[in-house]
Order: C-alpha cells, then structure tokens, then sequence
C-alpha cells in the first residue's frame, strides 16, 4: 500500500519531501565540539618518568585490593559490591540515564500508531429524505481499521543534538557509576586498614599494660619491704592507668570505624563485627618504573567530558529553536459500512499529511536567553572538566609524596622503637640493680610507648597512601 501511495503523490511534492531529506542530513545547529585543554606536566614530580596517555576509562580496573592479601578485606569487598546503597543509586541513575537516551532517540523515528472505531448511526427523517430516501430514517453500521504516522523533520538538528545530549548523559552516567564504585571500594579498604592498625595498636598497648602491671608489682614489693619509695610506687602506678586508658580509648576508637566500615558495605551496625586481627597486612606494590597510562583509568574525568559534550549538543538544541518546527503526519486504512468486507480494496482510505509548521515570532525573548543559558552550561561543562583534570594531577602528586615520604618515615620510626624497647630494657636493669631511680625506667617506658604507637600508625598511612594512590589514577596500577 505504501508504494502504492508514493506513485500516486504529485511530482512537486516527491521533490519538496526530497529537498526535506537532504536538509534533514545536513543542517546541525550546534558549535563544532573542541573539548577543553588543560596544560599538564609530561610527568610527576613525585615520581619522574611518568608520561601522558590517552584516556581508556572503559578498561578494566581489577581487584586491586587483592594486594593487601587478606581474604576478610576480599570479603568485604565483595559484600560492598552488592549491598552498598550508595552503589545502588548509581546504578539506578544510570538505568534512568539509559532509559532517557533510548526516548530521545525514538524521536529519530516517525511514531506508528494502529487505530480501529465501530460505531452505529442513524440518520433523521429530514436528513434521509433530503438525500434521496424519503418517509423513514437511516441507520447503519461504520467500521474503520488502519494506522496514523507521526515526524518532525529535523531540518535545524534538534532532534539530532537531543538524542546526542541525551547519549552523553547517559555515557556521563555510567563513568559517575565506575567512580562511585571505585569511591565504595576505597572506603572499604581505607576503613579496613585503619581497623588493622588500631588492632595493632591495641595488641601492643595489651602488652603494654601486662608490662606495666609487673613493674608496678615489682614497686609495690619493693616499697613494703622498705627497699622502694612510695614515690616509684605512685610513678609505675600513674604509667600502668595511664596504659589502661589508652586501650579504652582505642576500643572506642575501633567500634566507631567499624560501624564506619559496616555502613560502607550496607550492613547494620549493631549486628556487624570484624574478628580483631593484630597481624601486618600485606603491603600493595607501588610502581617504580614508567607506566604506560596516566589517569586513564578515572571515569570522573571521562564523565566531564562527556558533559562538556552533552552541553555543546544543548547549544544546538537551543539554537534550533529558534527556526520553525515542521511536522509531517498521514493516515491510511480500510472502512466500511454494512456487512461489507472491511480489508477490501474499495474501502482503502489514506491521507498524506498535514505538512504543519510552526515559526516563532514574539517570544519576549526568551528562546535568545535559552541560548545564552546553553552557552553559559557548556562553559562551566569546559570548567569543572579542567578542574576535575588538575584535581586528578594534584591527588596523584599527593598519594605518590606521601607513599615516599611514609616509607622513609616508616623505616626510620621501626629503627626509634627498637632502641626505645632496648632503653626500657637497659633502664630498667639499672633500676634493679640501684644505679638509678624510677624515672629514668619511666622516661624510657614513655619514649617507647609513644616510639612504637607512632610506628604502628605510619604503617597504617602507608596502606592508606596506596590505597589513595589507587584511587587517583582510577584502579589497579599497571
């Protein structure tokens, strides 16, 4: 049928529909996309001979926190991965994304509708008798079956630039999806490490007190047998509380971060635990040498781009707007009345059109200022991707300073805390012995108290450093 009806359209309108065709492929109101440029250093300074690579956020970013080599903090992740709430609205956004792109672009597509009526008529006597059947009424039975059409020609891109807009959010989306994936598992692993270290801690402030204890023993025996002051009494005592107090205070500490680390992995915190485990972690491996990506991993950057160019189709939106809108519809089908055949070919019925168009005259205004504001959203778009490239730059620089600058410290506090422990051991054989009073073993106790807590935390900060690190250029370093 549809051939049918193209031979019997007139010349001139073949070649208007024609004309409409080749403006409909050509005509783009949007700016010829540029995406913004950011000077970068050709390496970093933190580590010299990391070079610049094009961006690859679709590539796989691993299970990078498998370095740590603890099959609880594998868990955890996993568990993350599937009940994280924050997870969840992400994918929900890029579903929404998804499904907003997939209706922008039906309008690429003219719009096919089925129609169907039935209906029974009687006509007046006066009616009847006019049209030729005189002294009684006419009724009879109407049935019609067919389709309608739907388009806009999209001579100015509207259309075109909507359905690239849309495409681009939804590409946008799925990069903010990776990132708050990649967010979720950094704050797992983050709060994990942190939970290790203050168990470490805890371990030894244990030990501590248990330390402790005995000197104070050894004082109080000491000073009934009349061969120790109440003043080395009261000093050993004071070290002892004090030790006990910090592990309280650790406890408190370690019950907040793990219903940190619960609400990280969607659990309820009052029926979450992690088992205490004061053992070190394995620590991840840093690059030493040249990788062959920089940042290419971060979907947050691909994600700015990406709206950048979802802003620039917007410029071409607003600008079509200002030229008219032009519609093409048609009909076509079968009716009949009576019991006669409804799909015969007498009763063929179809209409091309109407050809509608819509020109704007007076609007105030208002369609220039759209443009404007298009504009004004592409140029805070070209911004926020340069911020999100330096920001990238600066949390590189940052993680690799403080993955070198944690090492040296970590290497040179194990070597102050076990001349501490050597002092303490020393002082307090000097104690024993009567070449010396109670306060050089105090001194000593405190020194390496706070010598082998110090080292505990670094060791703590050179995990988070390496998570941030991995963090920072996007997923598991090459």
């Amino acid at each position: 049928m549809r051939d049918k009806v193209l031979r019997r359209l007139p010349a001139r309108t073949a070649l208007a529909l024609a004309l409409a065709g080749t403006a409909l492929a050509g005509c783009n109101m949007a700016p010829a996309y540029r995406p913004a440029t950011v000077a970068v250093p050709d390496h970093f300074a933190a580590l010299p001979g990391w070079e610049e690579a094009r961006p690859a956020d679709g590539m796989a970013r691993g299970q990078w926190w498998k370095g740590f080599n603890d099959p609880q903090l594998d868990a955890l992740e996993e568990q993350a991965e599937k009940a994280s709430p924050t997870l969840a609205a992400a994918l929900a956004r890029y579903d929404a994304a998804a499904a907003a792109a997939h209706v922008s672009a039906a309008a690429l597509l003219p719009e096919v509708d089925a129609t169907g009526s039935a209906e029974r008529t009687r006509l007046p006597r006066d009616r009847a008798a006019s049209s030729g059947t005189t002294g009684r009424a006419l009724t009879y039975d109407l049935y019609s079956v067919g389709g309608t059409f739907s388009y806009e020609l999209d001579f100015w891109g509207r259309v075109r630039n909507s359905v690239r807009a849309a495409r681009a959010e939804a590409r946008a989306s799925a990069g903010d999806l990776a990132s708050a994936r990649l967010s979720i598992q950094a704050e797992v692993a983050d709060a994990y490490v942190r939970l290790r270290g203050l168990d470490a801690q805890a371990e030894f402030l244990q030990r501590v007190v248990d330390a402790y204890q005995r000197a104070w023993q050894l004082n109080h025996d000491r000073h009934v047998g009349g061969d120790a002051s109440g003043v080395d009494e009261n000093q050993a005592l004071t070290q002892l509380a004090s030790a006990r107090a910090q592990v309280a205070s650790i406890s408190a500490l370690r019950a907040a971060t793990q219903n940190e680390l619960a609400a990280a992995v969607g659990a309820v915190a009052s029926s979450f635990t992690v088992a205490a485990d004061a053992r070190p972690l394995a620590m991840p491996a840093m690059p030493g040498s040249t990788p062959s990506q920089l940042l290419q991993r971060r979907p947050d950057i691909a994600a700015a781009e990406r709206r950048m160019y979802e802003a620039n189709a917007q410029i071409g939106v607003a600008r079509a707007a200002q030229f008219p809108t032009v519609t093409l519809g048609g009909a076509a089908g079968w009716q009949a009345t009576g019991g006669h055949d409804l799909l015969s070919a007498p009763d063929t019925t179809w209409a091309l059109g109407p050809l509608a168009a819509t020109l704007p005259i007076f609007d105030a205004g208002r369609r220039r200022a759209q443009v404007r504001e298009a504009r004004a959203q592409f140029n805070e778009a070209s911004a926020a991707y340069r911020g999100s490239v330096i920001a990238a730059f600066q949390q590189v620089e940052n993680a690799l300073s403080a993955a070198r600058d944690y090492t040296r410290e970590a290497r040179d506090q194990t070597v102050a805390a076990q001349a501490a422990l050597r002092t303490v051991d020393l002082a307090t054989i000097r104690y024993r012995e009567g070449a010396t009073d109670y306060l050089e073993v105090v001194t000593a106790q405190t020194a390496a108290l706070a010598a082998e807590s110090q080292r505990i935390a670094v060791e703590t900060q050179r995990r988070q450093a390496a998570i941030a690190f991995v963090k920072a250029i996007g997923g598991q370093p090459s």
